[in-house]
């Protein structure tokens, strides 16, 4: 069970009012900064792609 308290019917329609307020923006779509995992998702994409560009050209020669 969580330790959370439960929200009041008042504090729950402050919420939604405040969420329908809100300036809808773009969801972040990957691991964003200079984190251990940002970086480490980085390297693994690119050496993914170096891959698929290396099978690219050594289907066309």
């Amino acid at each position: 069970m969580s330790n959370r308290a439960a929200r009041s019917p008042r504090n729950a329609e402050k919420r939604r009012k405040k969420n329908a307020h809100a300036i809808p923006r773009k969801k972040v779509s990957g691991i964003t900064g200079n984190t251990i995992g940002a970086r480490t998702k980085a390297k693994k994409l690119a050496g993914q792609r170096r891959v698929a560009l290396a099978k690219a050209a050594a289907a066309e020669a």
